[in-house]
Protein backbone atom coordinates (compact mmCIF):
# COMPACT_ATOMS: atom_id res chain seq x y z
CA UNK A 1 0.00 0.00 0.00
CA UNK A 2 1.32 3.07 -0.92
CA UNK A 3 1.94 5.59 2.28
CA UNK A 4 1.08 9.32 2.26
CA UNK A 5 4.82 10.45 1.94
CA UNK A 6 4.83 8.38 -1.24
CA UNK A 7 1.67 9.67 -2.82
CA UNK A 8 3.04 12.97 -1.89
CA UNK A 9 6.30 12.29 -3.37
CA UNK A 10 4.39 10.93 -6.65
CA UNK A 11 2.22 13.94 -7.17
CA UNK A 12 5.33 16.27 -6.35
CA UNK A 13 7.01 14.42 -9.37
CA UNK A 14 3.85 14.85 -11.76
CA UNK A 15 3.51 18.39 -11.10
CA UNK A 16 7.01 18.70 -11.85
CA UNK A 17 6.60 16.84 -15.15
CA UNK A 18 3.40 18.87 -15.97
CA UNK A 19 5.59 21.77 -15.05
CA UNK A 20 8.30 21.08 -18.28
CA UNK A 21 5.85 20.68 -20.27
CA UNK A 22 4.37 23.91 -19.72
CA UNK A 23 7.86 25.29 -20.17
CA UNK A 24 8.49 23.08 -23.70
CA UNK A 25 5.14 23.97 -25.03
CA UNK A 26 5.78 27.79 -24.57
CA UNK A 27 9.15 27.36 -26.16
CA UNK A 28 7.40 25.14 -29.14
CA UNK A 29 5.29 28.16 -29.23
CA UNK A 30 7.81 30.43 -29.60
CA UNK A 31 9.95 29.15 -31.89
CA UNK A 32 7.01 28.72 -34.03
CA UNK A 33 8.30 30.85 -37.00
CA UNK A 34 12.03 29.84 -36.40
CA UNK A 35 13.74 28.36 -39.81
CA UNK A 36 14.86 24.71 -39.27
CA UNK A 37 12.78 24.75 -35.76
CA UNK A 38 11.92 20.89 -34.33
CA UNK A 39 9.30 20.68 -32.01
CA UNK A 40 9.70 19.38 -28.75
CA UNK A 41 7.90 17.35 -26.56
CA UNK A 42 8.24 15.58 -23.06
CA UNK A 43 8.42 11.68 -23.04
CA UNK A 44 7.25 10.39 -19.95
CA UNK A 45 4.21 7.85 -19.36
CA UNK A 46 5.58 5.26 -21.00
CA UNK A 47 8.77 5.17 -18.38
CA UNK A 48 6.53 5.54 -15.30
CA UNK A 49 4.30 2.41 -16.95
CA UNK A 50 7.19 0.92 -16.99
CA UNK A 51 8.71 1.53 -13.77
CA UNK A 52 5.80 1.05 -11.69
CA UNK A 53 4.88 -2.49 -13.42
CA UNK A 54 7.50 -4.88 -11.41
CA UNK A 55 6.88 -7.96 -12.97
CA UNK A 56 6.68 -6.81 -16.59
CA UNK A 57 2.90 -7.94 -16.87
CA UNK A 58 1.09 -5.17 -15.36
CA UNK A 59 -2.47 -5.44 -16.64
CA UNK A 60 -3.91 -2.14 -18.17
CA UNK A 61 -7.19 -0.94 -19.40
CA UNK A 62 -7.54 1.40 -21.93
CA UNK A 63 -9.30 4.87 -22.34
CA UNK A 64 -9.18 5.53 -25.92
CA UNK A 65 -5.79 5.51 -27.05
CA UNK A 66 -4.65 5.83 -23.67
CA UNK A 67 -3.37 3.20 -20.98
CA UNK A 68 -3.52 3.24 -17.53
CA UNK A 69 -2.07 0.46 -15.41
CA UNK A 70 -4.21 -1.44 -13.15
CA UNK A 71 -3.03 -1.92 -9.35
CA UNK A 72 -2.93 -5.43 -8.54
CA UNK A 73 -4.66 -6.30 -4.88
CA UNK A 74 -2.52 -8.56 -4.20
CA UNK A 75 1.29 -8.36 -2.26
CA UNK A 76 2.44 -10.71 -4.95
CA UNK A 77 4.46 -10.45 -7.72
CA UNK A 78 2.27 -8.11 -10.43
CA UNK A 79 2.05 -5.70 -7.89
CA UNK A 80 2.89 -1.91 -8.00
CA UNK A 81 6.24 -0.90 -7.48
CA UNK A 82 5.42 2.46 -6.56
CA UNK A 83 9.20 3.29 -5.23
CA UNK A 84 10.01 2.58 -9.02
CA UNK A 85 7.52 4.99 -9.78
CA UNK A 86 10.04 8.44 -8.19
CA UNK A 87 12.76 7.47 -10.08
CA UNK A 88 11.40 8.07 -13.66
CA UNK A 89 12.91 11.09 -15.16
CA UNK A 90 11.46 12.39 -17.78
CA UNK A 91 12.94 13.26 -21.18
CA UNK A 92 12.92 16.01 -23.47
CA UNK A 93 12.67 14.72 -26.95
CA UNK A 94 12.91 16.25 -30.53
CA UNK A 95 10.60 15.27 -33.63
CA UNK A 96 12.63 15.80 -36.79
CA UNK A 97 10.26 13.35 -39.10
CA UNK A 98 8.05 16.36 -39.63
CA UNK A 99 6.88 19.60 -41.51
CA UNK A 100 4.54 21.94 -41.22
CA UNK A 101 6.03 25.08 -42.92
CA UNK A 102 7.75 25.61 -45.77
CA UNK A 103 11.12 26.98 -43.56
CA UNK A 104 11.54 23.50 -42.44
CA UNK A 105 9.63 23.87 -38.87
CA UNK A 106 6.99 21.91 -37.64
CA UNK A 107 5.33 23.77 -34.76
CA UNK A 108 1.82 23.52 -35.42
CA UNK A 109 0.63 26.82 -33.01
CA UNK A 110 -2.84 24.99 -32.85
CA UNK A 111 -1.80 22.10 -31.58
CA UNK A 112 0.15 23.37 -29.00
CA UNK A 113 -2.43 25.40 -27.20
CA UNK A 114 -4.55 22.34 -27.59
CA UNK A 115 -1.78 20.77 -25.63
CA UNK A 116 -0.92 23.57 -23.25
CA UNK A 117 -4.66 23.73 -22.20
CA UNK A 118 -4.31 19.90 -21.85
CA UNK A 119 -1.22 20.30 -19.79
CA UNK A 120 -2.56 23.11 -17.88
CA UNK A 121 -5.65 20.83 -16.68
CA UNK A 122 -4.02 18.33 -15.82
CA UNK A 123 -1.86 20.75 -14.00
CA UNK A 124 -4.87 21.70 -11.83
CA UNK A 125 -6.18 18.65 -11.33
CA UNK A 126 -2.69 17.78 -9.44
CA UNK A 127 -3.04 20.53 -7.19
CA UNK A 128 -6.03 19.67 -6.17
CA UNK A 129 -5.08 16.13 -5.46
CA UNK A 130 -2.56 17.72 -3.18
CA UNK A 131 -4.64 20.13 -1.59
CA UNK A 132 -6.94 17.34 -0.87
CA UNK A 133 -4.14 15.27 0.71
CA UNK A 134 -3.24 17.97 2.92
CA UNK A 135 -6.38 18.86 4.13
CA UNK A 136 -7.24 15.35 5.09
CA UNK A 137 -3.93 15.21 7.11
CA UNK A 138 -4.85 18.38 8.37
CA UNK A 139 -7.87 16.89 9.87
CA UNK A 140 -6.84 14.03 11.23
CA UNK A 141 -4.22 16.17 13.17
CA UNK A 142 -6.69 18.56 14.44
CA UNK A 143 -9.82 16.01 14.63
Amino acid sequence: MLSNIGAFDIVANALSVADLRQQVYANNIANASTPGYKRESVSFETALSNALDSSGLAPTAQLGQKSIPIPSVTPTSGSMNWSGALTVSPQIVSDPSTTVNNNGNNVDVNAEMASLAENQIRYNGLTQDLQMRIQRLQTAITG
